[in-house]
């Protein structure tokens, strides 16, 4: 059975609010196509929504993921109290995705992804969400038989060798390209999988 759908959190520092990691919600579809409409997310993601219904069709197909036990999806936001929200914002701030894909139960490879809103890099949002979502990934599916996670990304997206570095995933190959979809190189870094982690979940 795939696990159940969960929350999980990147405690706060100094300089930045905690993080929460959770399924994607119909509510997030403005906030989804918002992020989506940067020049340079698209240059480095597959995702293509660009109105109501495609964000409400591509959320809806996260939640098929969860069920299918394939596709693990979290929408990260920023929590932050009422009092630290700009004029106008009502929930907490969405600033990226992390993403865990694997080819079923039991299967000893599973690949990470992730990308960060244009309005939230250079603050650490995405290494410290993607090394929750690699602890969460190790303690679930460790002791059925996952051993190593893969983070892919082409040669020329310097931003994400810095993140694989930050949180422990060496490079470990050159992927030759594969166009039109990849057009260029790209890199493998790896993790091994040793011993579950400790994450915090609600």
């Amino acid at each position: 059975m795939p696990p159940t759908p969960v929350a999980l959190r990147a405690t706060a520092h100094p300089d930045a609010p905690a993080l929460a990691l959770r399924p994607w919600r119909p509510a997030d579809v403005p906030a989804l196509l918002d992020a989506l409409r940067d020049p340079v997310l698209r240059r480095w993601t597959g995702h293509r929504v660009d109105d109501e219904a495609e964000g409400a069709r591509w959320i809806e197909s996260q939640r098929e993921g969860w069920a299918s036990g394939r596709r693990f999806c979290f929408a990260v936001v920023e929590e932050r109290p009422v009092e630290e929200r700009p004029a106008g914002e009502t929930g907490d701030r969405l600033v990226g995705q992390v993403v865990l894909k694997t080819a079923g139960p039991g299967a000893p490879t599973a690949e990470v992804g992730y990308w960060t809103a244009a309005g939230a890099r250079g603050r650490g949002v995405a290494p410290r969400a993607l090394l929750t979502l690699t602890e969460w990934a190790c303690a679930t599916f460790a002791p059925t038989g996952l051993g190593r996670l893969e983070l892919l990304h082409q040669v020329d997206n310097e931003a994400s060798c810095r993140v694989a570095e930050k949180t422990g995933y060496v490079l470990d190959g050159v992927l030759p390209a594969a166009p039109p979809g990849f057009p260029l190189d790209g890199h493998r870094h790896v993790r091994i999988v040793t011993e579950p982690s400790r994450v915090v979940t609600r």
